[in-house]
């Protein structure tokens, strides 16, 4: 199993749940994130102080969604395809996907481990 964190810009959000639900994925962890990669963030005015969460800060963030979600090994390269085909504007800021393996899942209720438990 392999966990996808889908960071994306927020008017993308309905498309990545189309994608998702179009691929019968048993459930997703959405976010509202703020972040900064090679654009920077926002530009301000010059010497400008924001504040986020109550901390000052001169770093200009910008407002993202982050989707977590495990799936199969085998869905893994369809669902990045399509968040790729679906996401990218040819802009710097599009997002990205991290992926990580998954060693095991428990269902809480039922005790179902590994693929039952998605």
């Amino acid at each position: 199993m392999k966990e996808l964190e889908i960071v994306i810009r927020p008017e993308k959000l309905e498309d990545i749940k189309n994608i998702l639900d179009e691929i019968n994925c048993g459930g997703m962890t959405l976010s509202t994130v703020m972040g900064c990669g090679t654009q920077k963030g926002i530009a301000t005015e010059e010497g400008s102080v924001n504040e986020f969460k109550g901390f000052k800060t001169t770093i200009n963030l910008l407002p993202k969604v982050k989707v977590e979600v495990v799936v199969e090994d085998t869905e893994m390269e369809r669902i990045i395809e399509k968040v790729r085909e679906t996401c990218a504007t040819d802009h710097v800021g599009d997002g990205k996907i991290f992926i990580k393996d998954v060693v095991d899942v428990v269902r809480i209720r039922t005790g179902e481990r590994g693929l039952k438990a998605l």
